[in-house]
């Protein structure tokens, strides 16, 4: 196990006492050859420093291992890639903790779902690939954060630390002879979440950003969502950082800090008011990221912001040729001034989804997010047939399921065909029937006319659904955050329950955008486990169930699941235009 201490970090302009664990340590072949096999594994190759300027491609010289030096004193590394021609460039930013060089043993991610070649040596992992932007006018910066390689100091991840640095190399990026003095953040995932703590400090040459896909509330999104802790994924990423001391580690503090009204967790939220500047934001409908990359658009302030939001996986999504086109006629807009006619894009785009990999639409352009003539429907459940039905069911009845082994199903088949566009919600009155507590795992699926799963697909694999969790305990809502459409946890005190009490749950649900043709069934699928096999990212939660869970329906409990109907944008008797 690594080695874990507690330091004193100014958290939200507060000493914060928190748990950081030890990195994996930069090494050199030579001194990984004379390790013994205990010291190889919290040990990684890594290249000693070497600053130098070197052509990697022809046209493209990189300028490695540049120092920069941040307000405290601190020095962070950096490798910027330019044209070979001798000008001033805008330059692309990727702020992230996977090594700036991930080719030369940084880190040994694969990018799934893109083909071999696809994207150069050049280019970090989630990030933009210089072998593309630099022939096209742009300087791109891969840097190693704050403790990250041989950056100096310690890694408090996703904080005002990281943003107060990425605001210190921006503007010393800005005055250097080689830059124009426009600045844009790039990159998908852990790249793009670094964008929204940088964005709020807002440093005066970040000239705009495209964060896609982003977890922006890391205790909702990340480490405890629905109030259930999550651990195993968090840990697996953080193993891939390489650095010479300490990094915050976000799954022990969830232990230590487990409410989100503390300064831990309140300096990890961006300031969605410092956001003004042009912002390019994309979500999948069917990943971790989207809650926070759709919150991010709608949250943040600027007056020029965007968003596409399709059903493909973050990596072949952000590097398919059409989508980099898309992304240069942004960046060429804000970052060289170009007149390309980039304002004209529609706010929102989004791909309706339909079946496996097949879309219904695709792209379609909205105003908005949600969808301004949504109009939402409930449907009640019914434990007497395991239906859901129009109106509210007068016979009370329930449904109960083993909470390690068993789940339940409701259906509604849908009698024409119907778009759901935005956000579900799911009321359940629910009791532990011997327990105090109770994790609920929720997936929305559709199924066809018979009855049989019909799930979205990526990379091959079964998608569970729209989902959505909770425990129970944590049911208390924020009521500043929380809309008739989607309700949002508090997470600031636990209420435990008596065996066998019935207590009503509000359950928040993932947006989404699916067409159900006439004779399709809507699906609520209810457990007390995450119900997903084959999936590559270890995903697993750290739940607390005992014995059965028992749903009432019907009468004063009245459980329901309220559906995001989007009306067609046009009708002339039978004409339908959507």
């Amino acid at each position: 196990m690594k080695e874990r201490i507690v330091k004193t970090v100014e958290m939200n302009g507060k000493p914060v006492e928190i748990y950081m664990t030890k990195m994996m340590t930069p090494c050199t072949p030579e001194e990984f050859e004379a390790m013994s096999l205990e010291e190889r594994e919290y040990s990684k190759i890594q290249p000693p420093l070497n600053q130098r300027i070197y052509s990697p491609e022809e046209g493209i010289i990189c300028m490695q291992d540049v120092p920069v030096k941040m307000r405290d004193g601190i020095t962070i590394y950096v490798d910027i890639y330019l044209p070979e021609e001798n000008k001033k460039y805008p330059l692309i930013i990727s702020w992230s903790f996977y090594g700036k060089r991930p080719f030369d043993g940084q880190s040994e991610w694969q990018i799934m779902g893109v083909p071999p070649q696809t994207v150069s040596d050049m280019s970090k992992f989630e990030s933009p690939d210089p072998g593309y932007w630099c022939r096209r006018g742009y300087a791109v910066a891969n840097v190693d954060p704050r403790g990250i390689g041989h950056s100096e100091g310690d890694f408090v991840q996703f904080g005002t630390q990281d943003g107060k640095d990425g605001y210190d190399f921006i503007e010393w990026a800005a005055t250097q002879e080689w830059s124009n003095g426009r600045c844009a953040l790039s990159g998908n995932s852990c790249v793009a979440m670094t964008q929204w703590r940088i964005a709020s400090q807002m440093p005066p040459h970040l000239t705009c950003m495209a964060p896609w896909e982003s977890t922006t509330d890391m205790y909702r999104e990340s480490l405890c969502e629905g109030g259930i802790p999550a651990s195993s994924f968090v840990r697996t990423v953080m193993a891939e950082a390489v650095g010479p001391n300490y990094l915050d580690s976000t799954p022990d503090n969830i232990e230590k800090f487990p409410f989100i009204d503390c300064d831990y967790w309140k300096d990890k939220d961006p300031i969605w008011a410092n956001v003004k500047i042009p912002v390019y934001q994309t979500a999948c409908w069917n990943h971790f990221h989207l809650r926070g990359s759709v919150n991010a658009f709608r949250k943040c302030k600027s007056r020029k912001k965007w968003i596409r939001i399709h059903r493909n996986f973050e990596w072949p999504d952000a590097y398919t040729n059409a989508n980099l086109v898309d992304l240069e006629k942004f960046f060429a807009r804000y970052l060289k001034l170009e007149r390309n006619g980039w304002e004209l894009t529609p706010k929102v785009r989004i791909e309706v989804q339909d079946v496996g990999d097949l879309n219904y639409m695709e792209n379609r352009p909205e105003e908005a997010f949600p969808l301004k003539r949504t109009e939402y429907k409930k449907l009640y459940l019914d434990a007497t047939d395991m239906s859901m039905k129009d109106a509210p069911v007068a016979a009370t009845a329930s449904s109960s399921y083993d909470s390690e082994k068993e789940e339940i199903y409701f259906d509604y088949t849908f009698p024409e065909d119907t778009e759901l566009t935005g956000y579900m919600k799911l009321r359940l009155y629910v009791a532990a029937e011997s327990y105090n507590d109770a994790d609920i795992f929720i997936n929305v699926q559709k199924a066809s006319t018979e009855g049989k799963f019909l799930p979205i697909t990526l990379f091959g694999e079964e998608h569970p659904g729209v989902w959505g969790k909770i425990r129970v305990s944590r049911r208390k809502l924020d009521e500043k955050l929380s809309t008739d459409y989607c309700p949002v946890q508090a997470h600031t005190c636990d209420e435990k329950v008596e065996p066998g009490q019935i207590v009503p749950v509000d359950i928040e649900m993932v947006p989404t955008s699916r067409f159900w043709h006439k004779g399709q069934k809507i699906r609520v699928q209810i457990a007390g486990r995450y119900i997903r096999e084959g999936w590559f990212e270890p995903l697993t939660w750290n739940t607390d169930n005992k014995g059965r869970h028992i749903i009432y329906t019907g009468g004063e409990h009245e459980s329901f699941l309220q559906i995001p109907v989007v009306p067609p944008k046009f009708q002339d008797g039978d004409i339908i235009i959507r």
